[in-house]
């Protein structure tokens, strides 16, 4: 028995973008993976293309997919809201969103920093940082790519303890820092370079939101300068003045 029927009133592209709309309420296919062909769809219930890219259409609006130019068409992923205020931590989000949160080192290297890395860290322009290259997941998805750096005088051999604690938090505390608090965030929607689109798996013509930060401990001290890129599908920023 076919899927749609015919002339009872309900128009091909409406039962089809209903019945497509059903499957993914089920979570077949599940968030994030890719819908068959337009091609595929068009033989599965007999009708042409351009019927299909009407469904397509309906679903769209409803946010239930999303299209990614030359790419496909992908079930739309629920966005998380990330907390940024005074106190944020990764792991605390995760935590408070109940899901399970993985990071992956992907770079190091002790070096001289861009000079607003050095002002924003309140170093001499010939002073050392540490630059640690970072992508964060959380139930599977990419939830970000962070570039972070720290002081390599104050916080000598950082990346090998950040690396056995896998917390910036704890191994802040390692070198006597306590506490900190987010000093400065700018944040901004822009487009991704070639490297960052593909560590992070998604097409160059979607946005990225881009957030610069600054971390200070407890006398005021900049101890952490930052760069994330969230994915825009999956994150979504909720500014705090406290939290």
């Amino acid at each position: 028995m076919s899927e749609i029927e015919r002339g009872r009133g309900v128009a091909l592209w409406s039962q089809i973008s209903g019945i497509l709309a059903s499957e993914i309420i089920k979570g077949q296919p599940r968030q994030g993976e890719q819908l068959p062909s337009a091609q595929e769809l068009a033989e599965r219930f007999d009708v042409n293309r351009h019927t299909v890219r009407r469904a397509i259409a309906a679903l769209e609006e409803r946010n239930l997919v999303r299209t990614e130019q030359g790419r496909g068409t992908f079930v739309q992923e629920q966005t998380m809201d990330y907390v940024i205020s005074r106190r944020t931590r990764f792991t605390q989000n995760m935590r408070n969103l109940n899901v399970e949160a993985d990071m992956e080192f992907l770079e190091e290297a002790r070096e001289i920093p861009p000079p607003k890395v050095a002002q924003a860290l309140g170093l001499d322009r010939h002073e050392y940082v540490y630059r640690i290259e970072t992508l964060d997941r959380a139930d599977g998805h990419i939830v970000d790519y962070s570039t972070a750096y720290f002081p390599a005088a104050r916080f000598p051999e950082f990346p090998a303890v950040y690396r056995r604690l896998r917390s910036v938090t704890r191994t802040l505390a390692e070198f006597g820092v306590s506490d900190y608090e987010r000093k400065h965030t700018r944040v901004s929607a822009r487009l991704p370079d070639a490297n960052t689109a593909r560590l992070m798996k998604q097409p160059a013509n979607r946005p990225v939101l881009y957030v610069q930060s600054i971390n200070a401990d407890t006398r005021g001290m900049p101890v952490q300068y930052g760069i994330t890129r969230f994915s825009g599908d999956w994150v979504q920023l909720v500014l705090m003045a406290d939290h």
